[in-house]
């Protein structure tokens, strides 16, 4: 298993992993429970995103795509 992505939060993990999922990508996350450990500090870039060897390459290339802002919801997307 390769890590592939550093979320800002878990928010973000599981939004990047439905995105990975629906495109038939198995995924695991994990790291969530260390931002507890924190304690004052802001606590980020803790999510992190797994997925098999074989499917990196095409996991990796579909961040991409979202970090560019492919699947963004524009205001004309919502009319």
């Amino acid at each position: 298993m390769q890590c592939i992505y550093q979320a800002e939060n878990v928010v973000e993990a599981e939004l990047v992993k439905g995105l990975l999922e629906s495109q038939g990508i198995s995924c695991h996350s994990g790291g969530f429970y260390l931002q507890g450990a924190v304690g004052d500090l802001a606590a980020s870039g803790f999510a992190k995103l797994w997925v098999a060897d074989d499917d990196s390459g095409q996991a990796l290339a579909l961040v991409e795509r979202y970090e560019r802002g492919e699947f963004a919801i524009t205001d004309t997307d919502a009319d």
